[in-house]
């Protein structure tokens, strides 16, 4: 069984829309697309270069899709650590709009959400990679079906924007797996699902 992983990138502030340009992502009126290009260095760059490297295939949502499909079949430098697994490996787009994809290895997922990344997983040897596709990654974290998340908070507060987790979301706790902080201040952290909150009270005991 294949283990389904989700790496995003958020501010301080849990904002996740358009990482990676000022084009990527205008919904809502959203005019901060890019902010964090001037945060990369060696310690992120080696993130990722590890991350596709672990790569078996990459499970999508329909904008993210969308946003990859336009740019990395471009990339065709086999070298490259993202472009050449992106471009070479299966991919897996959950959409109930889009009929049929023009990337070459690219099925679309159009049923039940569930049941079709259940059985995927079971068919899947590694890691089946979602990236960006926050919306999905919330309903995959309520299936339970998500295993880890790769989640890079920037040093930015942006004030407006999607968040990752909007009120509402299903509530979930969480077990630290690894982390480190790189030279521009991001923190790269790594967690697995481990089921439902814990609670309990720093109130005084009672008296004996």
């Amino acid at each position: 069984m294949g283990k389904l992983v989700s790496t995003l990138f958020v501010s301080l502030d849990g904002v996740y829309q358009a990482p990676g340009g000022p084009e990527e992502d205008p919904r809502g009126g959203f005019t901060q697309g890019g902010w964090t290009f001037p945060f990369g260095d060696e310690d992120f760059g080696g993130f990722i270069t590890g991350l596709f490297g672990r790569a078996s295939g990459f499970l999508l949502g329909r904008r993210t899709y969308d946003i990859f499909a336009g740019y990395w079949p471009k990339v065709t430098d086999p070298a490259n650590p993202v472009a050449a697994p992106l471009n070479s490996l299966p991919k897996y787009v959950v959409s109930s709009t889009l009929r049929s994809a023009d990337w070459s290895g690219t099925t679309v997922l159009g049923g039940d959400v569930g049941k079709e990344v259940a059985a995927l997983k079971e068919r899947t040897d590694g890691e089946l990679q979602i990236h960006g596709s926050g919306a999905l990654v919330r309903t995959l974290i309520e299936l339970r079906l998500l295993d880890t998340l790769h989640l890079l908070t920037f040093p930015v507060v942006l004030g407006s924007g999607f968040r990752l987790f909007p009120e509402g979301t299903t509530p979930t706790r969480f077990r630290h797996t690894a982390g480190l902080v790189s030279s521009t201040g991001v923190s790269l952290q790594s967690y697995d699902l481990a089921g439902e909150p814990e609670f309990g009270s720093f109130g005084p005991p009672e008296d004996q």
